[in-house]
């Protein structure tokens, strides 16, 4: 039998309230896996103690995990209902699979849910889930629940799956490659950091034409990620600043009151645009810019070269500058 949970208020009989909560889960999960459409890759579906998923044949699994919290990755209210919540766990995940060109197969979904109102977050929570990995292909494959007293907290895992050894790595950009970027970065909070859109599809049309030699998303920002590639590479990156492809929602930011920051400084620190980011060959780097908006939608810009040495710098009349990285970086107190 499980212990009783801790932080139950005072003078409250604490097996009754263990009865409560969990009589809740069972209500939710009553309510919750019959919604869980069957899938053929799962051997044994959600509901059971685990999982079996059938692994896909000559493909290797590829697994991610991201965790959000309420109070640091959403703040839940009128412009972010559970719904929004469910889908942005989800997508950071895939974001994480489109960035090792992988085809996403399945998840698992653990929340610790506030006692107050616990059951409809959950709710709203598999609703935006459950959309998302429609969309995408995804077995949800089952998970865990809790209520405690502290705030909505949500981690996936997503499991994806590619070819022999033909998953993108952030560590093998080479001198020579040109930087290309999908989309447009910068004002991600203006909502689109909660409406965020893996670029599965994408990642999965560039892998098929071809051998991106590194890749990363933007989840902390332009240059911080890109930064990141250049040093697990070790290699340099020369930036064109000019041809960094800004969006509408980073002049829209740099033009409130006291913002103080141009569309490019947005563009280059904001984060959470959950774009590809990618170190490719010239012919093939500069054929995807060329094809990618007509076919997919989605441009691809390239915005500078791999070169060697160390950091980043940003070309100009003058020759090059050095470039600093900035981004979100959890911070931990000592």
């Amino acid at each position: 039998m499980r212990a009783a949970p801790e932080g139950l208020p005072r003078g409250l009989d604490r097996g009754r309230a263990l009865a409560t909560l969990t009589v809740m889960e069972t209500d939710f999960l009553a309510w919750l896996l019959p919604r869980l459409p069957a899938d053929p890759r799962l051997e044994v579906p959600a509901g059971d103690d685990a999982a079996v998923l059938r692994p896909a044949a000559q493909r290797r699994t590829v697994v991610t995990v991201d965790m959000l919290m309420e109070g640091v990755d959403f703040i839940l209210g009128p412009d972010c209902p559970p719904q929004a919540v469910g889908h942005k766990a989800l997508a950071v995940n895939l974001s994480d699979l489109a960035a090792m060109a992988a085809r996403p197969e399945a998840a698992v979904v653990a929340v610790a849910l506030p006692r107050r109102g616990g059951d409809a977050l959950a709710r709203g929570i598999q609703e935006g889930i459950a959309a998302l990995a429609a969309r995408h292909g995804v077995a949800l494959a089952g998970g865990d629940t809790n209520a405690w007293d502290g705030p909505l907290v949500i981690s996936v895992t997503a499991l994806g799956s590619v070819p022999p050894g033909a998953a993108w790595r952030r560590d093998n950009a080479r001198p020579g490659d040109l930087i290309a970027v999908t989309g447009a970065c910068g004002g991600s909070l203006l909502g689109r950091h909660l409406a965020v859109e893996p670029r599965v599809r994408e990642a999965l049309w560039i892998a098929e034409r071809t051998a991106a030699h590194a890749a990363i998303d933007v989840s902390d920002g332009l240059s911080l990620d890109l930064a990141r590639m250049m040093a697990a590479s070790g290699t340099a990156a020369v930036l064109d600043l000019d041809r960094v492809p800004i969006h509408a929602d980073a002049v829209r930011m740099s033009r409130q009151p006291g913002d103080g920051r141009t569309p490019l400084d947005h563009a280059l620190a904001d984060g959470e645009d959950f774009e590809l980011l990618l170190a490719l060959p010239p012919e093939a780097a500069r054929t995807l810019a060329a094809e990618a908006a007509a076919a997919l939608g989605t441009p691809v810009t390239i915005i500078g070269e791999v070169v060697e040495g160390q950091g980043l710098f940003s070309s100009g009349p003058d020759g090059r500058a050095p470039l600093a990285a900035r981004g979100y970086v959890h911070a931990f107190d000592s």
